[in-house]
């Protein structure tokens, strides 16, 4: 591959890969954090859902922001101030006193983890060569399964013995990757020529709206709130579902482990048939049988069925998220290019602030678990038939 030959290239990619796996780390960590707090807190199911909520909430927020900025000051510079505050916040939840203190510090690490991601993507998008674009934003991507692998190790090793605290005191780390990062990246080439002349922020979001891009735009906010929606209602709930089906919390710490080491060949399958059959090839077949799995797991009886249909859940659905994150950026020109993505980014993430308050009710009201996996295969469904009919191909085509 012509995309790892090329050092500059493979650099990029690793060290804003390793920024996505610290995301990653966080987001996952919260997700087994819960678990544990619920037990040491006594938390109602529907605290938990907001706590898991709230995190959403500051990454709808950040990535919007973050979007609009990295069109007017650089990929970069907003690249590196979102990972600062994401990791300072995940570090001082480490010191939280209270349920609502922990939800304000939650709010701020989403704010960095929302705005990073987009502004990763698009950063890694517009500095590789059109046959490589793909493959290599599906790699990024495969960065947040180590980063969610991490998280469960974390979680298995740490959280039992020496409480959730320490853990969320690790997530602190990446501050001190932003100061090689700083030096480590460059800002795009595409963004260079067009730094001279920006575009303001209300053409930007006139040009998303535009009779040009309205059909794609519509299409990637119906594709990411579906997406998001369900990954973020499924997988943070994944520990505490376990706890339910009557496994301890350690035993689901485990399994979940088990789980999440599916989403690595997800990524790779993903990123192998990306640039053989194309984008949206990927996402439509990838979705269809995120939902397939996701009915298969709602509705497991046996122990055997719940880990076959959780490794299939993992690998279907992270590689679905690699081939959205690479096939976003190409469907907008350059100088609104993250603007376009940080605002579908941030419609998607409204989905992660309704499906986790949403579980937390259902299974609050005793609403079976089968229903609950239920509500996700359809709208995961929904997701897949707005690519397939809105969306365009964008595999081999040159960026704007």
């Amino acid at each position: 591959m012509t995309l790892l030959r090329n050092p500059k290239q493979r650099k990029l990619l690793f060290s804003a890969g390793l920024s996505w796996m610290f995301d990653a780390m966080d987001v996952g960590m919260i997700s087994f954090v819960v678990a544990a707090l619920a037990k040491e807190w006594s938390l109602e199911p529907e605290q938990i859902g907001f706590l898991t909520s709230i995190n959403s909430v500051g990454m709808a927020a950040g990535a919007a922001a973050a979007g609009i900025l990295a069109d007017r000051f650089g990929r970069k510079s907003v690249l590196l101030w979102t990972l600062l505050i994401f990791s300072a916040a995940s570090g001082l939840s480490a010191f939280a006193t209270g349920f609502g203190i922990l939800c304000v510090l939650r709010f701020v690490a989403g704010f960095g983890l929302g705005g990073e991601l987009p502004v990763a993507s698009t950063l890694v998008s517009e500095s590789m060569p059109a046959k490589e674009r793909g493959r290599a934003v599906v790699l990024l991507e495969s960065f947040w399964a180590v980063g969610w692998i991490l998280s469960a190790l974390i979680a298995y090793f740490v959280i039992p013995d020496y409480g959730w605290r320490i853990a969320f005191g690790i997530g602190a780390v990446p501050a001190l990757y932003a100061l090689y990062l700083r030096r480590a990246i460059d800002d795009s080439p595409r963004f260079a020529e067009i730094k001279k002349a920006p575009v303001s922020l209300s053409k930007r979001v006139a040009i998303v709206w535009s009779p040009e891009y309205r059909k794609s735009t519509i299409m990637l906010w119906i594709l990411w709130f579906t997406v998001v929606f369900s990954y973020y209602g499924m997988f943070l709930w994944l520990p505490t579902v376990m706890v339910i089906k009557g496994f301890s919390l350690v035993k689901s710490f485990e399994y979940v482990l088990i789980m999440t080491l599916a989403q690595l060949p997800g990524y790779f399958t993903a990123a192998y048939f990306i640039e053989k059959f194309g984008r949206k090839f990927v996402l439509v077949i990838y979705l269809l049988l995120t939902a397939v799995s996701a009915a298969w797991f709602g509705n497991a009886t046996t122990e055997g069925m719940l880990m076959a249909a959780g490794i299939c859940l993992s690998f279907f659905n992270l590689g679905a998220w690699g081939g959205m994150y690479a096939y976003t950026p190409e469907l907008y020109p350059t100088a609104i290019r993250s603007t376009g993505a940080g605002l579908a980014t941030s419609f998607g993430r409204i989905g992660g602030v309704i499906a986790p308050l949403l579980v937390g009710f259902l299974v609050g009201d005793k609403v079976g678990i089968s229903s609950i996996f239920m509500l996700f295969f359809v709208t995961i469904i929904i997701g897949a038939l707005a690519v397939l009919f809105l969306g365009k191909e964008t595999k081999g085509t040159e960026l704007l």
